[in-house]
This record gives C-alpha cells, sequence and structure tokens, in this order.
C-alpha cells in the first residue's frame, strides 16, 4: 500500500518510534511428532475494529515497514459478520456464523457462553494445532461474554499458555484485567491495555521459543476500539492512546469521501432515515478517528518488538506473521455515527498482512479472502490435512498454496445496529441501538464485476456496482414493472437477470455448509457447467432463474433462527428444465 502525501506528513514525527461436534477427520496422530525445524511458527496479530477503508494502515508505518515490504497484502480481504465475537468464532472454526450459531456478542445468541453451549471448546483452531504437536499461546480478547465470573466454567481449552482479557474489563483502556492459564484474575489498574498485552505476548514469545517446538501465538490487543468502561454498552466513547502518542496527527480528518455525510439518504432501512451530521458532529467524529489512529501507534510498536525478537532468536525466517482485524469500521459514512454492524465496505473490509517463508515481499493479492479461510490456511502452510466442515479454503500465499478460490464472500448479520461514541444516540428514542439490522449478504468480485447484494430481515434489497459506485450511494435494486425492453442493463443483461443470479447465489451461501460454502454454483449446477457468476447469465438458464426459490424473511429476529429466515433449499438445474417447468 501507498503512503498519501497527506498520510507522510502527518507521521514524519513518528517514522523514527521504534454446535460443534467431533469433526468429520481429527488431526492425525503422525503429526505430533513434527519439529520446530520442520514446522513453521506463527504469531497471529488480531486488532478490535480496525478499518482498512478509511485508511488506518496507513497511519503503521511500522507493521507497513515488516509487513507490508516484507509480506504480502490481500486487498480483497472480507469478514463474514461485521462484528466481534461471530466474526472471531468463525475465524478460529472456519465456519460461516449460521454454522456456528455464535451470531451476537452477548447471550443468549452469542458471546463467550454460546461458544461453550455449541462445543467449540473442543473443536477450534488451538486445540487441532495442539493436536499437530503444536504449543499455542494466547493473549489480549478472545470473545465477549468472556467475564470475571464465568472464565472458568469452563476454562478456555486448546492453549499452552493463555492471558486473556476479560468483560467487563475488556474495553478499559486503564483498568483492564487479564486471567493467565487456570489463575484468578488480576486487575491491571493504572496501566494502559495495550502495554500490558504486549508484555504479555513477549513473555509467551520467550516461553515458545525456549520450548523449541514449533508455536502458535495470538496477540490480542483492544486498539482501536471504542473505551467502554464497566461494561457500559450505551457508553462507547472515543479509544485512548498510550501517553506518547496522544497529541500526534493534530490536523487528521476522516476522510472526506463522496459518501461522508452525504447531502442525500443511501442505504435502506434505519440507515436511510439518518439524518445529516451537523458541524458538532463532524469535529467529534474527526476526534474520534484521530484516536483511533493514535490508539493503533501502540499496536504498530507491539509488531516491531514481535518482528525484533523473533529476528533476535534465528526463527524470524520460519515463522508466519499473520496480520488482520476482526472487523472494519465506519465514522461517517452514509451519515453513521462510529460504529460496525453494516453490510458496507467500511464494516466488512479489513486488513490481511502474512509474511514469512515462501510469502512474497511487497506484494498486493487480488483474490478474494474471508475470514472463513484463515483456519485452512494455517493448516494448509502447516501441513495439516484440511477438515471437511471447513467452509473456507486455503488462500494463495505462497506457491505452495492450494489453488482453490471462491468470488464470493458471504456477509450475514442478526440483532442490532449499534451507534458509538457521544454521538451515537440518534436511533429512535435517542438511543444508541437501531434495531431489525438482520440481513444476509453477498459480495462477489470477479472478471469485469464487482457486486454487493444483500436483502434484510425488513425484506428490502440492496443491489451496488462497485465498479462505477465504489461508495455503494445508488442502489441498483428496484421493485417497478419496468418492462424488460426499457430495464436497466448490467453486465451486459437486465437488471433483473443478473438480480436473479445474485438471490440464487446468496440463497445457497446463506444456509451452505462445508463445500457448499467455497463451491456454491455446484449445488445450483450439479454438473459442473457454471462456475461464476458470468456462467451463470447464459440465457439458457433464464427460466431456470426466473423460477428459482427468493431469499426472503418472515420476520426480524436477533439471532439465527431458521423458520424465520424464507426459503432454504434451492431449485436445481436439469437440462430439460423448460420441459417440466
Amino acid at each position: 500500500m501507498k503512503l498519501s502525501t497527506a498520510v507522510l506528513g502527518a507521521l514524519s514525527g513518528l517514522l523514527t518510534v521504534p454446535e460443534a461436534t467431533l469433526a468429520s477427520h481429527t488431526v492425525s496422530s503422525n503429526h505430533t511428532s513434527t519439529s520446530a525445524k520442520s514446522a513453521p511458527n506463527f504469531v497471529f496479530v488480531i486488532t478490535d475494529d480496525q478499518d482498512l477503508e478509511l485508511e488506518s494502515v496507513s497511519y503503521t508505518p511500522l507493521i507497513q515497514k515488516h509487513l507490508g515490504k516484507k509480506g504480502t497484502f490481500f486487498k480483497n480481504h472480507f469478514v463474514t459478520t461485521a462484528i466481534c465475537c461471530p466474526s472471531r468464532v468463525a475465524l478460529w472454526t472456519g465456519r460461516q456464523p449460521h454454522n456456528t450459531n455464535v451470531t451476537d456478542v452477548s447471550p443468549p445468541y452469542g458471546g463467550y457462553p454460546k461458544f461453550i453451549e455449541r462445543g467449540f471448546n473442543s473443536n477450534f483452531l488451538p486445540v487441532w494445532l495442539q493436536q499437530a504437536g503444536y504449543n499455542t499461546y494466547y493473549t489480549g480478547k478472545l470473545f465477549n461474554a468472556h467475564t470475571v465470573l464465568n472464565y472458568n466454567n469452563p476454562f478456555v481449552a486448546g492453549f499452552t499458555g493463555s492471558d486473556f482479557l476479560l468483560d467487563p474489563f475488556t474495553y478499559s483502556y486503564y483498568n483492564s484485567s487479564y486471567q493467565r492459564n487456570q489463575d484468578p484474575p488480576v486487575s491491571y489498574a493504572g496501566r494502559h491495555t495495550t502495554e500490558v498485552t504486549t508484555e504479555k505476548a513477549l513473555g509467551f514469545l520467550d516461553d515458545a521459543i525456549a520450548s523449541g517446538k514449533p508455536f502458535f501465538l495470538t496477540a490480542a490487543p483492544i486498539a482501536p476500539h471504542a473505551a467502554v468502561e464497566g461494561g457500559n454498552v450505551g457508553g462507547f466513547t472515543e479509544p485512548i492512546p498510550l501517553p506518547q502518542h496522544a497529541n500526534l496527527f493534530p490536523n487528521v480528518t476522516v476522510p472526506r469521501t463522496k459518501h461522508f455525510n452525504p447531502d442525500k439518504p443511501s442505504g435502506v432501512s434505519w440507515i436511510r432515515n439518518l439524518p445529516k451530521q451537523d458541524q458538532a458532529t463532524l469535529d467529534y467524529n474527526d476526534h474520534y478517528y484521530r484516536q483511533r489512529l493514535r490508539s493503533l501507534q501502540g499496536v504498530d510498536e507491539l509488531v516491531d518488538s514481535i518482528v525484533a525478537r523473533l529476528e533476535k532468536s534465528g526463527l524470524l525466517d520460519n515463522t508466519y506473521i499473520i496480520y488482520t482485524s476482526d472487523n472494519g469500521y465506519h465514522i461517517g459514512q452514509h451519515r453513521l455515527p462510529p460504529g460496525k454492524t453494516c453490510g458496507f465496505e467500511e464494516d466488512i473490509r479489513v486488513p490481511l498482512f502474512i509474511r514469512g517463508p515462501g510469502v512474497a515481499a511487497g506484494r498486493e493479492e487480488t483474490a478474494v479472502t474471508t475470514h472463513i479461510d484463515l483456519a485452512p490456511t494455517i493448516f494448509d502452510l502447516a501441513g495439516i490435512p484440511l477438515r471437511d466442515d471447513f467452509d473456507g479454503a486455503p488462500i494463495p500465499v505462497n506457491k505452495n498454496s492450494h489453488d482453490v478460490r471462491h468470488e464470493h464472500v458471504t456477509v450475514e448479520f442478526w440483532g442490532s445496529g449499534i451507534g458509538e461514541g457521544v454521538k451515537g444516540n440518534v436511533a429512535p428514542g435517542n438511543s444508541a441501538v437501531f434495531a431489525n439490522n438482520t440481513y444476509k449478504s453477498v459480495r462477489l468480485i470477479g472478471e469485469g464485476y464487482n457486486l454487493y447484494y444483500s436483502v434484510w430481515c425488513s425484506n428490502e434489497h440492496e443491489l451496488y456496482d462497485l465498479s462505477t459506485d465504489p461508495y455503494q450511494l445508488n442502489n441498483l435494486f428496484s421493485t417497478d414493472n419496468t418492462t424488460s425492453s426499457h430495464e436497466p442493463r448490467l453486465l451486459g443483461h437486465t437488471r433483473s437477470q443478473v438480480i436473479s443470479r445474485l438471490d440464487a447465489l446468496l440463497l445457497v451461501l446463506k444456509s451452505c455448509k462445508g463445500e457448499t460454502c467455497i463451491k456454491p454454483w455446484n449445488v445450483l449446477h450439479p454438473n459442473g457447467s457454471v462456475k461464476n457468476l458470468r456462467d451463470a447469465l447464459s440465457s439458457t438458464y433464464d427460466a431456470f432463474y426466473t423460477r428459482q426459490h427468493k431469499v426472503s424473511f418472515d420476520r426480524c429476529e436477533l439471532g439465527y433462527i431458521i423458520d424465520s429466515e424464507g426459503p432454504q433449499t434451492p431449485l436445481t438445474y436439469r437440462h430439460d428444465w423448460d420441459l417440466w417447468t
């Protein structure tokens, strides 16, 4: 990624700063004898709510130095759900949220208790890596609703060493509580949480190096998440940086793109009813943005410290370093207050850098990748057979990576939208909670197309052509009765022809499992004649897609309640379709 002149100027004073069941197959025992010399190590850094589209990565020069210039940047990387806990569970299991059924940040539909209820404590990535002979370590935030009261009911499984942030102090930058291994929680009141996470990560890294075994270490700082004191959902305020970073970027503002506080409303549902922001709100949002950038400087230095420690140990060249975020973030786009939970690019696109053995340096990879691809990717790089219950596929990290790529991302959400910051209470009743934010969507990037299609629980639809409308301001979906001869065209076809294919694809993806999530077109066309949207747009299939079941909702729910989500099983194409329909 290239730094803009404005960003370089802002950085000028900084650059010198140093339901789960047992798997269909488990990891075979012949991997438990893997030696440290032959197996690669992994360091995984996951931030909280870090955007890509608002240019936050451009303000982290050490990450650019160590990962951007020395590794590969995956520019089309997306999350499956734009909120913390469901996204993290999807990442650590390799499954879509509709298959984990962990769909919220707290019970009854999500959080650590739901993770336990669904059986994943014995069936997620660190457990599998231990079975393959890895030592595993974790520090920082794991899941929401992992608390000072339930941390031992049960303890998190799968880690050789762990030191977790716990609610209700997870997002308290100067009053955090950590819980190490099976010890009681310890308060770190008065110390900045990023400093504590860094200290613990480096300690675990020393332990991992000394063990002589291959290792997987995760560092999960909370930056740049909003500050929340005492778990007060209505008390989201701007993040707090380390003191040495408190005055950086004094003139930086949220990028003033076309969709920033637009004159005309955009989107559907509650988003379309948002008021235009006044000057006081804009000023606060700029301050909020600067605080996010400042809070990330501690993460930047964390990555620098990890790389230095690996280099000193002689293990850097045999270690994959993976850097990403659980979801993206918006501030002012589409008139939105600070927050996530939407299907717009700001919320679903996140940074992904990978550095390590065989990974090209300074490369930008355009393949479509998603969080459910990361567990399969780690398996692939570690030489572990892939699991049948993975909904994702290994991404093209190096020349030895499997070459099974998809052009789609399934994005789904259940529950409410949340406004953050002191200006976030713009929902009805002066609330920060926006009801009926449940939706299903597909993000599609292929040869000659760049699309987003969604169906909300209100049965409103969105269709954006990001090739011509990168800021998603022009919803192409229409319910009018325009005749086909006068209907707008898209990709050389009528709009309704394109929509019928996207809707059928989404119908498969919203309930897919395993291989059908990776190759959804094979569900619609079992003979393999259709591999992508372009193939599906053949006029041969017009009648089939016209008669296909449509994605719809019977009602809005706060969680994954299947009987509220309309048709689940699509029709499949037969060569004699026109004769028997």
